[in-house]
Parts: C-alpha cells; structure tokens; sequence
C-alpha cells in the first residue's frame, strides 16, 4: 500500500541532549532516531521540526537503513526471489524504514547516546536484523556511526545520512564521479562527469566536504564513497554519505550473510 512520507508528520517527542563545549545536539530517539537539532555557538544547523516543516522527511538528520534512497517503484530480487517495498515517495520506496520507527536508547552520558532497532520483518523490510547507532558530541564535532547486523537470513543492504544543513551561502564540493539520473529521476550507470549544479543526484567523492555559512565552516568527512547532495530547495541543502548508491539494491546490489554487520561513519565539524 502506497504512504506518502513526503507529507506524514513525525513529532519528535521527548529528546535527549548532548553537549561538549560550542556543541548542543538534540536527539530524538522516538523519530526514527534522528538529531532534531545541533547548535554551534547557539546558531542552529538543521531544518528542524515544526508546523510548515512537519513531514517525517523533511527535518533534522536521520539515519538511513537498511537501504539509503529510492528503490526503484519498491522492487528488487534478492536471492532470486522478487521482493516488493511499500511506496513511500511517488512511485518509490525511499530511505529505509529506520528514520520513521522509534529507536531503544541503549547507553547514554552527556556526551553520546548509543540507540538500537529492531528492524521489521514484515511487508516493511522481510528481513529482520539489527541496526545499531552511536551519536558522540565533541567540542567542535559530531560523530555519528551506523550499523546494520542480519538476523538469521541473509539481506541486502545499504546505510547512510540524510542531514537537511540550513543554506549555506557556498559548498565547497569536488566529485569525481557522477551517477546520471533517468527520467524516473532514479541514479543509473555507467557513471559520467559530474554536471553543474544545482543537483539531487548521487556522485562518487573521497575529499571532505565543506559548507560554509554565516561565517562558520562545517567540514564533512565519512567511509563512505557515495554522497548524494540535494541543494535544489531554497532554505536547505542536503549532503548525505552513503554506503552505496540510491537503488543499489538494483543497481550494485550488496549481500550480508546471517549475523554478518556493514558499518559506517560520518562525522560533521565546525
């Protein structure tokens, strides 16, 4: 059955907040997760969550898991046998189903929160497992780290962030690599040049990342070598590393063996 996410609202509920130094990061465990908000200096970073901003995909910064992106019209073959994702954006699934589940806090102190899902194994995801995250607050920084676990059966899988930045007046952002978008607006191979902006694609990159706003520059570094940037709205940039590309399910599927763990991180500095 087909849910719009682009309109669901997601309240963040009762929040947890970390704080080293310049840094205050708000933490929502029962919105999938997410961080609400991160203050530098007391001038906040994120779009977050409020009355004309209330869709569950739209604030904050979420985890992705266990896929990051669309899936094309929510199909894919694992194993050899088709599998079908609800559609939750168009004509696609998006995202994973992580950042609209409520996440258990499994350790926290006043500098780090360790969360933990049980992730469905339903018509939402068939699999089941386990994804696992670390929020750690430095003085000038955010760490974060993602995992995914399989349960007893084996499962496709990619992770990744989806941080909505409040605009920053230049990106600093070199590519090496471009995944060409079709007229689904899905990402497709072979790869290509990168083009000019503005962008809602995914590209290959292993350079830091760096906006710049109101005087401050957040650095943005991961493992990961696919990062899709969404800068088309007029308030918000989005810089999302991920473990693999969107529709990588279809497009360079990944495999974890039961019990087997993929883990990443991403860190932001200011």
């Amino acid at each position: 059955m087909a849910h719009d996410a682009a309109t669901a609202r997601l309240e963040p509920g009762p929040l947890l907040t970390l704080a080293c130094g310049a840094m205050s990061v708000d933490v929502a465990p029962q919105a999938g997760g997410r961080i609400a908000q991160i203050r530098v200096d007391g001038i906040e970073q994120l779009a977050g969550f409020s009355d004309d901003n209330a869709s569950m995909l739209a604030w904050g910064s979420y985890p992705m898991v266990p896929w990051a992106g669309r899936v094309r019209r929510g199909g894919f073959m694992f194993d050899g046998v088709p599998h079908r994702l609800p559609i939750n954006l168009g004509a696609h699934a998006i995202h994973g189903v992580g950042f609209a589940l409520p996440w258990q806090v499994e350790s926290q102190s006043p500098h780090h929160v360790e969360l933990s899902l049980a992730m469905p194994a339903d018509g939402r995801w068939p699999f089941g497992g386990i994804a696992r995250q670390r929020i750690e607050v430095e003085a000038r920084a955010v760490r974060m780290t993602l995992s995914a676990t399989a349960g007893e059966r084996a499962m496709p899988v990619e992770l990744g962030w989806h941080p909505w930045f409040l605009k920053p007046e230049r990106i600093d952002f070199a590519p090496s690599a471009w995944y060409p978008r079709d007229a689904d607006g899905m990402a497709t191979r072979p790869l290509a040049p990168p083009p000019p902006g503005p962008w809602d694609d995914c590209f290959l990159n292993d350079a830091p990342v760096v906006l710049h706003r109101g005087g401050q520059r957040l650095t943005l570094t991961s493992d990961c070598a696919h990062w899709v940037v969404y800068d088309m709205p007029e308030r918000t940039t989005c810089v999302e590393p991920q473990s693999g590309p969107p529709d990588a399910f279809n497009l360079e599927p990944r495999a974890l063996s039961p019990g087997e763990t993929l883990e990443r991180w991403f860190r932001m500095a200011w």
